[in-house]
C-alpha cells in the first residue's frame, strides 16, 4: 500500500479480497517511548476480522482457516494488535499486512505426506562397511594386551 492512500480492502490473494466493511478497527494509546505523543494520540491499533461471519471467503476456505488459525481466534474473530510505530497510519498498514500474511499462510494447502521408503542395498552396505572401519580404527587405538593380564 502506498503512503497517503486510504486503507481499504485487504487483498489476500487474487481470489480472496476482504472488504473494508468486514474489518473492525480499534485504537488506543500506545505505551513506550514517544514523549507527549504517547499521552495524546491513539497510535496503537487492533484489527479484527470475523472468520465465522464473513461472506468474502468460501466455506471450504473458511473451514481450513478455522482449523489452522482456530487457536488465535476469540469467538470466531481473528485479531492482530500493532503498536510498533509512532504513527497510527503506519500501525494500521502493518496490521493489514500481518492479517493478510496470517490469512495467506492459513489458506495454503497442507504439505504432501512423505512416502516412507527403505534404504537401498548399497546404502545399507556402505553403512555397515563404515561401522566396521570405525570399529577397526578404535581397536587399533587400544593398548596392546600384555601377557600378565
Amino acid at each position: 500500500m502506498a503512503a497517503g492512500r486510504p486503507i481499504g480492502d485487504l487483498h489476500v490473494s487474487a481470489a480472496v479480497v476482504i472488504p473494508a466493511a468486514e474489518l473492525q478497527w480499534r485504537f488506543s494509546r500506545a505505551s513506550g517511548p514517544g514523549g507527549q505523543n504517547v499521552n495524546k494520540v491513539e497510535t496503537a491499533v487492533e484489527l479484527g476480522f470475523d472468520l465465522e461471519g464473513t461472506s468474502a471467503i468460501g466455506p471450504f476456505q473458511k473451514q481450513r482457516l478455522l482449523e489452522r488459525l482456530g487457536s488465535r481466534c476469540v469467538a470466531g474473530c481473528l485479531r492482530v494488535a500493532v503498536s510498533e510505530h509512532r504513527s497510527q497510519y503506519q500501525n494500521r498498514e502493518l496490521a493489514m499486512q500481518r492479517l493478510g500474511d496470517l490469512l495467506r499462510e492459513g489458506l495454503k494447502p497442507p504439505p504432501k505426506l512423505r512416502k516412507p521408503t527403505k534404504p537401498t542395498r548399497g546404502a545399507v552396505k556402505r553403512r555397515v562397511d563404515a561401522k566396521k572401519q570405525k570399529s577397526q580404527v578404535k581397536q587399533a587405538r587400544q593398548r596392546p594386551r600384555s601377557m600378565d593380564d
